[in-house]
């Protein structure tokens, strides 16, 4: 059964924003109260956190799919709607945060680091946030927006300062285990660990973290074995140690050509050419074991490696490698710069920035992109014609209208707003007029109706002129 997860694939979907709310407030002896529309409580955000206590993915595994709450709606009596509960994921340090296709979107390291996977959606304002000089009363509501939902990919990557690696049974678990007081799981059969190690490692006034990372052998990586799994875990070490068995059984093996496809498979994956490598010869309790080690030393040394002479069993020559081990991690930890405070970088808009777009797509088809006209089409309530009238005022204020006269848009031409898979389409009409003088009963816009022929509006002008002198005859007093 899986026990370690080190890469998984997320599907988080942060909560909804809560509609506002058209209202009118109704009281006795007030019939004029105003609009006492609330508004919508915002969506909850989706938010990935560094905890020490994490060391593995596998509740993601199980779980791939995760959804923060939704804001609630807004009510009558300026009541506004109640904000969706973020959803918090811990996560192990070192875990780097991927898009689908596979571009870093965040690197996660040190405990309570966050990252915010999933932004949740504002909530629509209500009908009295909406009122203005001209609209006193709305008879509508913006809509909530809907939260982000993406797929991500988490992969952790083991944040220790040395890497153990080597042939699987070269004895890395054994050694790790007299170094710290980590206890990996130890026998004399190939993949004994089939997961990395971590220690704490004290040597003087240096402490540092040690691990045990899972077998190489050759090809691994292009994926064979378990080396591909778990070469990522050597990426952020300062120093990696080959751990060479001067007693293997197997008699077409020998440590330097260990050594020699080990270091073949770590400059495949790449990214490790600069980190300091240190030899150690283990098993020298064994007489075998001890002669080799005496063979191969001149020629490791004269390759430029730093060699040691260990035995785990025995515990010979730990304290020198020890105390080695912690004086490169000292000097790897002192070459890097300080690392500044976070600085917050304003970039103001280009005075030229219009903030959106108009391209044309095709014969009499136009494609309007921007922040404010798509995230204000997902606001808009198309079933309430006052609604959709108010959009039109909003994108003529912001310049839509004139871009698409600039771009040749005429009468009756498509336009669709927002991106192709999810637009807004509809055959555009030029606004000759816009604001609160247009609007008719709350909830209707005159705009949005057919128009009328000139003698037909004559006609309807005379009725109602005929209809209210009748009124007025049978009501005027004698």
């Amino acid at each position: 059964m899986t026990t370690f997860v080190d890469r998984v694939e997320l599907h988080v979907a942060a909560g909804n924003g809560g509609h506002g709310c058209a209202s009118v407030h109704r009281e006795k002896f007030k019939p004029l109260g105003g609009p006492d529309g609330g508004n919508g409580g915002r969506g909850g955000d989706v938010i990935l956190v560094v905890d020490q206590d994490v060391t593995t993915l596998l509740d993601y595994h199980h779980h791939p799919h995760r959804k923060a709450t939704n804001g609630q709606p807004g009510a009558g009596d300026n009541r506004e709607g109640k904000n969706g509960k973020d959803l918090v994921l811990p996560v192990p340090d070192g875990t780097v945060v991927l898009d689908g296709n596979g571009e870093v979107l965040a690197d996660l390291i040190g405990q309570g680091t966050t990252f915010v996977a999933g932004q949740g959606g504002r909530g629509g304002l209500g009908n009295a946030a909406l009122a203005s000089a001209r609209r006193k009363a709305p008879g509508f509501a913006l809509l909530g927006e809907p939260g982000e939902a993406r797929d991500i990919v988490l992969e952790l990557k083991t944040v220790a300062d040395v890497a153990l690696v080597g042939y699987p049974s070269a004895g890395k678990s054994s050694l790790i285990s007299v170094l710290s007081a980590a206890k990996p799981k130890i026998a004399d059969y190939p993949f004994t660990t089939l997961v990395p190690n971590l220690g704490v490692v004290t040597a003087g006034s240096t402490v540092y973290t040690i691990a045990d990372v899972p077998g190489l052998i050759p090809g691994a990586s292009q994926g064979k074995g378990l080396g591909l799994e778990f070469l990522r875990h050597v990426e952020r070490c300062e120093v990696l140690v080959h751990i060479l068995d001067t007693a293997a059984l197997e008699s077409d093996r020998d440590p330097v050509s260990d050594l020699d496809l080990i270091e073949e498979e770590l400059a495949q994956y790449g990214g490790l050419e600069n980190r300091p490598r240190v030899v150690v010869l283990n098993k020298v309790d064994v007489p075998d074991g001890k002669d080799l080690a005496d063979m191969i030393r001149p020629d490791l040394e004269e390759r430029g490696y730093r060699v040691f002479e260990v035995s785990a069993v025995a515990h010979l020559g730990l304290k020198e490698l020890s105390y080695a081990l912690a004086d490169i991690v000292a000097t790897a930890r002192a070459a890097k710069p300080v690392q500044e405070a976070t600085r917050i970088v304003i970039r103001p808009q280009a005075v030229d920035d219009a903030g959106f777009t108009v391209t044309e797509e095709g014969e009499h088809f136009y494609r309007v992109r921007g922040e404010k006209p798509e995230r204000w089409v997902r606001q808009t309530d198309f079933n309430n014609d006052e609604a959709v009238g108010y959009l039109a005022d909003r994108l003529s204020r912001l310049g839509v209208e004139d871009a698409l006269l600039k771009a040749g848009a005429r009468a009756m031409d498509g336009v669709a707003i927002g991106p192709e898979d999810n637009a807004v389409v509809f055959d555009w009409e030029p606004t000759m007029a816009a604001g609160a003088e247009m609007l008719g009963r709350r909830g209707e816009d005159h705009r949005l109706e057919a128009p009328r022929p000139a003698a037909q509006r004559r006609r309807d002008r005379d009725a109602e002129r005929d209809e209210a002198s009748e009124e007025y005859e049978r009501f005027r007093p004698f």
